[in-house]
């Protein structure tokens, strides 16, 4: 949910820091007040398309910053920060923004500086924005299929898993058809080059981790003297009359001489005689190694050249020996592949045919499977517009075939275009009177009529999409009597499983608030600036009057606000 909204120099807004809470939140106040703006700044704080313009007057920049807490471990938001590389541990995201007067933003996620797509891809997994004429996700074409998807849940999922699987292979397979296929000169050009790469690095005659041999030999001649100094120093401290070994020996004699006494003893002395023996054979092996060193310049100058001309192989094919060693073998694969050309074709061709029948299979499942909860869906949304007053409205979900060309695979005889999603083109499609043709959603309803298939739509996917805090801004536009009421108790539903801010002119809808915020202008020296309040008992009553009645609340006007609430209460408690 979004906990807290801070707003600084934005429109006419000088200074103002929100808090929100769980359930329905309304915001009111008379037109112009800034109860929009706030719904900008919101928008924005989301990744929203800023402009200057939104600087206020006379000020070098806007400052926004929200903060928002996450419930759920499983949070979309976790996994596109987990992409990202932003810390969100601690189940609390923090976005800000800040909008200079030269237009530029500066754009921060928990901190960490990120791009305008980037906040905008996090903001939109935290905030749903729906106004009434806005051209968001529900109105898209585009979008129906991914919002199917999501509604049928784990089983669409696993359909979509299975299909994947195949369809990757299936786009690999044609992207080395594809690449095979390319000009003939261009695979000259590239033939060219691979084969003198091949002969220059096999040419080199390079051995498995030839470099790093190399190097630690290298640095053993280098340091001959030290080494040398070092054995010698060793074996000398070891061997000889009055040395450590004579000295070891003496103790271990001694020792033995009382060893039978008691089992302390016999153990000291078992300790130091094996102490002698591991010495000794020390003593031997520093003295192989003094007679097996040399100084030989002549490899150390072989050393040089040799570590040089792998350093050059390196800048070309890989950081060490064994990755320009998996280079030539892989572009020897590449040189038998393009020789032979026209066989590897052939057979991937095979290949594909093959994997086109599998994939069409899935993809005709994950159809099925999408068919299915589209019936679930019609119907739901049926009931929810019936409950809207719409029951005469019918709502369809269309599915068709992405078209392809000649050489795509064809599924009941014509070729189908295939994608990661499958082939199904789906699109949402309504009639709001009896008689009419079904038309497709965006070119369907307007003004109220939208309002409420809006909402409809919106209280079945806001299940489905995870998003933190829903937003309805002026949604109720247009609609009154029993249709507003049924508006005011479908938003107040959709707030039991997310946050809903909600911008409404509407007193039945005011009414069913968990919290309610007045949204006011004041003139201080000069200059407009904007207001928040939240209201108590006696001050909902008054404003609920005021959108009842206009300007001029009488008593009749609250005693009608009272009953308003008195409704509203009834309701949340059914």
């Amino acid at each position: 949910m979004l906990a807290e909204l801070t707003i600084k120099n934005f429109a006419i807004i000088e200074s103002i820091s929100i808090s929100f809470e769980k359930g329905l939140t309304v915001l009111t106040g008379e037109t112009g007040a800034g109860k929009s703006i706030i719904i900008d700044a919101i928008h924005l704080l989301a990744g929203g398309r800023g402009s200057s313009e939104f600087v206020r007057y006379g000020e070098d920049r806007a400052e926004l910053e929200g903060l928002f807490l996450l419930d759920d471990d499983n949070h979309p938001c976790y996994e596109k920060c987990r992409e990202f590389g932003i810390d969100a541990s601690d189940g609390m995201m923090v976005l800000r923004r800040d909008i200079s007067s030269s237009g530029k933003s500066v754009c921060r996620v928990n901190g960490k500086l990120v791009t305008i797509a980037i906040l905008r891809e996090v903001g939109r997994t935290l905030i749903d924005i729906h106004g009434q004429h806005d051209n968001q996700e529900l109105m898209q074409e585009e979008n129906h299929l991914h919002l199917l998807d999501q509604y049928g849940g784990s089983k669409t999922a696993s359909a979509h898993t299975a299909y994947i699987e195949i369809y990757g292979k299936y786009a690999e397979l044609k992207r080395k058809i594809r690449g095979l296929s390319e000009n003939d000169q261009e695979i000259a050009h590239r033939l060219d080059l691979i084969q003198f790469q091949l002969q220059e690095i096999e040419g080199a005659e390079l051995e498995p981790m030839e470099d790093e041999k190399l190097q630690e030999e290298r640095r053993e001649i280098s340091n001959y003297e030290k080494i040398f100094e070092a054995l010698q120093n060793a074996y000398n401290a070891l061997s000889g009359e009055q040395k450590g070994l004579d000295w070891i020996s003496h103790g271990m004699g001694s020792l033995e001489g009382v060893a039978e006494i008691n089992g302390s003893l016999k153990e000291m002395a078992s300790t130091v005689s094996n102490s002698y023996y591991m010495l000794e054979d020390l003593s031997y092996q520093l003295r192989n190694e003094l007679d097996a060193l040399e100084f030989d310049p002549e490899r150390l100058n072989f050393i040089e050249g040799r570590l040089n001309e792998i350093n050059h192989l390196k800048r070309k094919y890989g950081q060490s020996v064994d990755e320009i060693l998996s280079y030539a073998s892989k572009i020897q694969d590449e040189i038998d592949t393009l020789q032979n050309r026209d066989s590897h074709v052939n057979n991937l061709q095979k290949e594909l045919r093959s994997l086109e029948q599998d994939m069409v299979l899935e993809a005709g499942n994950l159809t099925n499977v999408r068919q299915q909860s589209a019936k679930k869906l019609k119907s739901e949304i049926q009931r929810e517009l019936k409950e809207l007053y719409m029951d005469k409205t019918v709502f369809d979900v269309q599915f068709g075939r992405r078209p392809g060309s000649a050489d795509d695979p064809e599924i009941n005889g014509k070729p189908a275009k295939f994608q990661s999603d499958g082939a199904d083109s789906v699109e949402f499609y309504l009639s709001t009177n009896p008689g009419e043709p079904l038309k497709p959603l965006s070119k369907t309803a307007s003004g109220g009529e939208l309002s409420r298939i809006m909402l409809a739509m919106k209280s079945i996917f806001s299940k489905h999409q995870g998003v933190t805090s829903i937003i309805f801004d002026e949604v109720d536009t247009g609609v009154s009597g029993r249709v507003a009421q049924s508006i005011a108790e479908k938003i107040y539903r959709v707030s039991i499983g997310s946050q809903v801010l909600c911008i409404t002119h509407l007193p039945q809808v005011a009414a069913m608030a968990d919290t309610h915020l007045f949204i006011s202008k004041v003139t201080s020296k000069g200059r407009t600036k904007t207001s928040v309040k939240p209201l108590k008992e006696e001050e909902k009553i008054k404003e609920i009057g005021r959108m009842i009645a206009g300007v001029e609340v009488t008593n009749l006007t609250k005693e009608h606000a009272k009953e308003l609430l008195s409704l509203a209460h009834a309701a949340k408690n059914v």
